[in-house]
């Protein structure tokens, strides 16, 4: 049977490939039917592509490199924190070292003042401090035998009494009701310049005072505990009375306590000479002092001993 070139075929019908079998109108393709896509990979030796209708693999979803998801998992390693039993011991010892570290420093600035300090300077100020604890240990040893006295005395009443007069003539020295001699030093301020100030003479009393004098005296004034400086230079002023240059301290107590105070470096005779002014100090075995302060009877307050 001859076939025309020119003819069309017919609608609905097909004319069937090579190595096709025709197929009725009526008939369906099968999903079984249809062949199964392998995928098929490039030749690794001769880099030839992949066939046509071959399947790639999927590619991961982010990207070739994948870097959202590593820095994803990397944030979920980090975060949130697992702190291990080794890591809070770790810790724990580098708090407790920050701790001593910072206890050394402390300690380290706050003798950094005695650091710098000549040798001889550090031998007057431990010298200094022996004698305050020698005299500590002298007044214990006092109070000491005052009560051994009192337990053993035949007499306690007696020896009760003799030890309250002892004590009242104390209280007179130091409340300067009544008279003191004794071994002690002569201390002259003079002041061409008029450059000294009260706050300088309240220095010196309290420098004499630390180092253990008993009474002190100043141009005919008693000091005491309540004893105040006013003014300076021409109008210097003690408890209300105007004294004048040259300023004269009377002082009882032991000389070789008081003159080294007096001269440590950075002290009141230092200061007094870099206002011009100058300051000598003479020891003697016996100072008198002899200003008195009238007795004041409190207003108010009462003994409560019966």
């Amino acid at each position: 049977m001859s076939v025309n070139p020119n003819e069309k075929p017919e609608p609905g019908g097909e004319e069937p490939k090579a190595g096709e079998t025709a197929k009725s109108p009526g008939t369906r393709e099968t999903p079984a039917e249809l062949p199964a896509a392998v995928p098929v990979p490039a030749s690794a030796e001769g880099g030839e592509s992949a066939p046509e209708g071959a399947v790639s693999p999927p590619e991961p979803p982010g990207g070739a490199g994948g870097g959202p998801d590593g820095r994803r998992r990397l944030a979920d390693a980090l975060w949130p924190p697992r702190v291990t039993r080794a890591q809070l011991v770790v810790a724990l010892l580098l708090a407790c070292l920050g701790f001593g570290l910072a206890i050394q420093v402390s300690s380290t600035s706050e003798g950094s003042a005695l650091r710098g300090a000549r040798q001889e300077d550090l031998v007057r100020i431990l010298d200094e401090l022996d004698d305050r604890t020698q005299r500590l240990e002298d007044e214990k040893a006092r109070l000491e035998k005052q009560r051994s006295e009192l337990e053993s005395s035949s007499d306690q009443a007696e020896e009760a009494r003799r030890q309250t007069q002892e004590k009242e003539r104390q209280l007179g020295i130091l409340a300067g009701t009544v008279a003191a001699e004794g071994p002690g030093i002569t201390l002259t301020v003079t002041d061409p310049v008029g450059a000294v100030e009260s706050d300088m003479l309240l220095d010196v009393i309290q420098e004499l005072r630390a180092a253990g004098a008993e009474a002190i005296q100043v141009d005919g004034v008693r000091v005491v505990a309540n004893t105040y400086f006013t003014g300076g230079g021409e109008d210097m002023r003690i408890d209300g009375t105007q004294v004048t240059a040259p300023y004269v301290f009377k002082v009882i107590g032991k000389p070789e306590d008081l003159e080294p105070a007096l001269n440590i470096p950075g002290g009141v005779v230092q200061t007094l000479e870099k206002e011009q002014a100058t300051a000598t100090v003479e020891r003697s075995a016996k100072i008198v002092v002899d200003a008195l302060r009238p007795a004041k009877r409190p207003d108010y307050a009462r003994s409560s001993s019966p």
